[in-house]
């Protein structure tokens, strides 16, 4: 029997489509142009052919040739300098085998960049990682630029690199598309140690041995690492989405399953080709009842504020016109059903043994907050995605999947949550909007009103921590942090001090037009805030020792004067200018592209025109 729809959840699904439609018809009509009655290489002439299969040998340079296989191509954002992408090195080979025996052919149709922002956190590289979600995209479509291929699969996990991988399949929409993920590495130091440890050196008392140490005892081997940052938030997401097969997301590499799960996808892909009997482009699968799917498993598990960005840009990438409002609106419907950290003291292995993916599914759907009626790249119905895979003598095959929790402090079902509402809240208030995460934040630091004191730099809060000037109650305002200063860095590496000071007893908050990691831990941090300071938003106006006030219980985020006092100042600094080095100079024109936090920061901007700088 079907669990009627939360009616909240019907609303806001109806109200983007509503608001979406114009754009979405627009764009499945450009896809339903594109697709093809034959193989795409069909249509190219003999010389362009040619180039095609030159470097192919074997099977796969008859089946290329013969333009009757269906051909897929891999995009792949593997390198060997970074945990979770270096296990992608294996999978071509295994995607090729399988491919030929399901009656198609495989190609790596091109790469993608990968960078870690683990690496770059508080370094300048850091300012180039939101701006390389939109590079990962546009070289997607360069590799599927050929007119080669009737499907893909999309190789990659962390940050920017899923979502910039989407942007890029969701512009040849009409062809099916599956992502393939790595999977984690095994657990390592407990992330409780880690941060202790971490604010132990930001208040000198570990030495940089000790850090270190703690540092490569966590992230210690190939795979994605195991806090419930942005890239396990990723996985999470898009296998709610219906974009991977179930199960697919948290796999360990190195394994059997990793490796049949990998096949079964190329296998699968295949199938849902124009050419087979269930044709299944991407541009059905991402429609709004998938992206309301996405959006709610994010505020079900506390997942990473980056996709109150990312979410917004993929979906736009669909012709979907998604919200903030509509993130707000679901948060108070959608309960709190994970702890995993920095939410909880527990890893992503141990949700996965707790439960998993499956379990958090089958809970959402039973209480009709998810909708049950999409369609998924393992077939029609999000109802598959209770199920695990496993290999029983050597054969892959989907079993049902936990319906209780092995382990109520990291999983729990809707009649018992953490907490009734999602883990992420949107703030509004006379600084504009804003995002804050509170599922890893007490109930008694949730509302934060002290004196600003005022930064345009990270190193600056650090000089400033270290010389004891914010040993008081005091709101940390980070400036000319937005994504047309200066990219939008992470700031997570301001965590162990600000943590330091809550420490001592006093309170803290950071308000900030930059972003905060996944990882963000239990400081209230009001990000994202928008209109941002280089575009003149009012927190550009904030001067030292104004009260400021974060009240994430009520959605507030306001600095407390006078709006007739507010209306006759000027902003104190200028929008950085000098942004060379580190090749941010190679990014100057996505810096000017760049729209607001609340439109994806993101250079395409299909709904509203962007000003330059």
């Amino acid at each position: 029997m079907s669990v009627p729809l939360n009616s909240v959840v019907a609303d806001v699904t109806a109200r983007i489509a509503a608001r979406s439609a114009g754009s979405r018809s627009d764009y499945l009509r450009r896809m339903a142009a594109a697709v093809p009655s034959r193989p795409m290489r069909a249509g190219l002439g003999c010389s362009n052919l040619a180039h095609g299969f030159a470097a192919c040998a074997g099977p796969d340079r008859l089946a290329v040739k013969g333009v009757s296989a269906p051909g897929v191509a891999i995009v792949s954002a593997y390198n060997d300098m970074l945990s979770a992408h270096q296990p992608l090195h294996e999978f071509p080979g295994w995607i090729k085998e399988a491919a030929r025996q399901a009656g198609g052919v495989a190609q790596f149709a091109g790469g993608v960049p990968a960078m870690c922002d683990g690496i770059t956190q508080g370094r300048p590289g850091m300012e180039l990682s939101l701006f390389s979600r939109e590079v990962i995209a546009m070289a997607t479509g360069v590799a599927l630029s050929h007119d080669m291929f009737d499907a893909t699969l999309l190789l990659g996990v962390c940050d920017k690199i899923v979502p910039g991988l989407l942007i890029g399949a969701l512009a040849f929409g009409h062809l099916p598309a599956i992502l393939v993920p790595a999977g984690p590495m095994a657990s390592g130091l407990p992330n409780g140690e880690k941060a202790r440890v971490r604010q132990a050196f930001a208040e000198g008392k570990a030495t940089r041995d000790d850090l270190l140490a703690a540092e490569s005892a966590s992230y210690h081997s190939p795979g994605t690492c195991t806090f419930y940052g942005t890239a396990n938030s990723n996985q999470l997401v898009v296998e709610v989405m219906g974009l991977h097969l179930p199960g697919a997301s948290f796999i360990p590499p190195g394994t059997p399953l990793r490796r049949a799960v990998t096949e079964a996808a190329a296998r699968r892909v295949v199938e849902i080709t124009a050419q087979g009997a269930e044709y299944t482009p991407i541009s059905q699968v991402v429609d709004e009842r998938s992206v309301v799917n996405g959006v709610i498993a994010l505020l079900a598990t506390g997942g990473s504020t980056n996709h109150t960005l990312h979410l917004v840009a993929i979906a736009a990438a669909a012709g979907i016109h998604l919200t903030w409002d509509d993130f707000s609106d679901l948060s108070s419907v959608v309960p709190l059903l994970a702890r995993v950290y920095p939410n909880g003291s527990a890893d992503i292995n141990h949700f996965v043994a707790a439960g998993g993916v499956q379990l958090l599914v089958g809970e959402l759907l039973d209480a009709g907050l998810l909708h049950g009626d999409v369609s998924t790249v393992a077939g029609p119905g999000l109802d598959r995605y209770r199920q695990e895979p496993v290999l029983d003598g050597g054969v892959l095959r989907w079993r049902d999947g936990l319906r209780e929790s092995a382990d109520l402090d990291v999983l729990r079902p809707v009649s018992a949550p953490f907490a009734a509402d999602g883990g992420l809240r949107m703030l509004a208030g006379n600084l504009g909007r804003a995002v804050v995460k509170v599922s890893a934040v007490a109930e008694e630091h949730r509302v934060v009103e002290a004196p600003a004191r005022v930064f345009t730099t990270q190193e600056a809060v650090t000089e400033a921590f270290r010389a004891g000037e914010l040993d008081r109650d005091v709101v940390i305002v980070l400036r000319q942090q937005g994504p047309r200063a200066n990219g939008m860095p992470e700031l997570h590496g301001l965590t162990p001090s600000l943590s330091a000071v809550m420490s001592r007893g006093h309170k803290v908050a950071l308000v900030t037009d930059g972003r905060m990691s996944g990882a963000s831990g239990k400081i209230p941090a009001a990000i994202h805030c928008t209109p941002e300071a280089a575009a003149g938003g009012p927190i550009a106006l904030i001067r030292d020792g104004d009260l400021v006030r974060l009240d994430a219980d009520a959605g507030r985020v306001d600095v407390l004067v006078a709006a007739e006092v507010l209306a006759v100042r000027t902003p104190e600094d200028v929008v950085p200018t000098e942004w060379t080095g580190t090749g941010r100079e190679l990014f100057t024109a996505l810096r000017r592209a760049v729209g607001p936090a609340d439109q994806g920061a993101s250079v395409f901007a299909p709904f509203d025109l962007v000003p330059a700088l």
